[in-house]
């Protein structure tokens, strides 16, 4: 999205000093910066206006500022992160096509990239990159944005009235719950907590936007009934739904898609049956956006999954690698491990688990509930930088490296919060 500074300083309630430039989009890491693009320091584990120089030597054409502004163009605020969310609301205001809100424990991430790929069929679209689904990366998304076409963001909360704020801000006409489940509970408190801060979505939503919702998790159910907007439902109960649901050796589902809207063969592109549901929400906003139902399931079979989540590969020994390293709680790591016990193998089946974080006081229960049910899948377990699991672990990722020894007949699942960092292991394994 283009802008000049003075709007900018406009937005923001802030001073503008130097030249009233032209700029294009927004980012907060000074080693991402565009040319002519905003840079805004944020305060973090280092104040970001250390890197102020950086990024204005790296091309940025202006940058936000609650210090002295220094060369070069500067809007000053009194705070660069209240003024980020103001800047993202008013670049809202600009965009011309639909705002897909999506909310959920777990899901998020999958049911982006899915819709991305079904309204991409017809037409570009934007999409947040990678994870960006805070008071961060959610307006760094709507500045990134073409002001014309859909965009399509996601929804991420520790708090409760973090989903209401984001929704101050992207304004979104349809809004996705896919699920709500144990994340995140060291910070709310209680499942019940998160799932009411999940519902916060339903009511930002205008009475002509849609809630889409998992038809198949009655607390999401439930809080469906927040929504003054038409209402659209997806999950085995649901108006969008898949049938004769198969999946193939590397674990790509097939189904009939029926809908309101008629009934169509799907074959995903993304890897594991708890995939299903994800495509089926995604369907659910093309359908609600008028993408007709062909393109849908053209989308959805071309749909890529984003890094390090469900990523299924084959080393050169032949050994299968699940690499599903981006993130974890119970919920993802329990379809994780349904994926790896479904992968047809002739040897071993191994979990290399890290520590699912946030979970506060639920995290023995859940972590041992995890190891109850990889030993029940068959699997071997193999738990690296905590002993929640109940097994003595491996210090980190070098030392589970060094322990794993894996032949060309072996599936092995790498999963852990980011906090593990067990991508880099996953992709030593592919490397072999």
């Amino acid at each position: 999205m283009r802008f000049r500074a003075s709007q900018v300083a406009i937005a923001v309630g802030g001073e503008l000093v130097g030249d009233d430039v032209w700029l294009d989009g927004a980012t907060q890491d000074s080693r991402e910066v565009a040319s002519g693009s905003l840079f805004v320091p944020l305060l973090a584990e280092r104040d970001g206006h250390e890197f102020v120089e950086a990024a204005m030597s790296a091309g940025a054409g202006a940058h936000l500022t609650a210090r002295d502004p220094g060369s070069g163009t500067a809007v000053r605020v009194a705070d660069t992160g209240a003024a980020l969310l103001a800047l993202g609301a008013a670049a809202r205001d600009s965009l011309d096509g639909p705002v897909v809100g999506i909310t959920g424990s777990v899901g998020k991430t999958s049911v982006k990239d899915l819709t991305r790929a079904v309204l991409a069929r017809v037409g570009p679209v934007h999409a947040s990159e990678r994870s960006f689904n805070n008071e961060i990366g959610m307006p760094l998304t709507l500045l990134n944005a073409p002001a014309h076409g859909p965009v399509v963001v996601e929804l991420g909360a520790r708090h409760v009235g973090d989903i209401a704020s984001l929704c101050g801000v992207a304004r979104p006409d349809v809004g996705v719950l896919t699920t709500v489940a144990v994340a995140h509970t060291g910070e709310f408190g209680s499942l019940d907590a998160v799932t009411r801060t999940k519902g916060e979505l339903f009511d930002a939503l205008p009475s002509d936007g849609c809630a889409v919702y998992n038809a198949d998790v009655s607390a999401v159910v439930e809080q469906a009934g927040r929504a003054r907007s038409q209402r659209l439902s997806f999950g085995d109960a649901g108006e969008v739904r898949a049938r004769d649901v198969t999946v193939d050796d590397d674990l790509r589902a097939s189904f009939r898609l029926e809908s309101p809207w008629g009934r169509i063969d799907v074959r995903l592109a993304v890897h594991g049956a708890h995939m299903v549901p994800n495509a089926l929400a995604a369907a659910a906003v093309g359908l609600v956006l008028d993408v007709p139902l062909a393109e849908v399931a053209a989308g959805l079979a071309e749909g890529p999954a984003s890094a390090w989540r469900m990523a299924l590969g084959t080393a050169p020994s032949g050994l299968r690698v699940l690499n599903d390293a981006y993130n974890a709680n119970p919920a993802s790591t329990s379809a994780a491990l349904e994926a790896l016990a479904a992968l047809p193998v002739d040897g071993r089946r191994v979990a290399v688990l890290g520590l699912m974080a946030e979970l506060g006081d639920l995290a023995v229960e859940e972590h041992l509930a995890v190891a109850a049910r990889v030993a029940e899948l068959g699997i071997e377990l193999m738990a690296v930088g905590t002993d929640l699991y109940g097994v003595e672990p491996l210090a980190d990722v070098e030392a589970a490296g060094a322990a794993l020894d894996l032949g060309g007949t072996d599936a092995v699942l790498v999963k852990g919060s980011r906090v593990a960092g067990l991508e880099v292991l996953a992709e030593s394994l592919l490397e072999g």
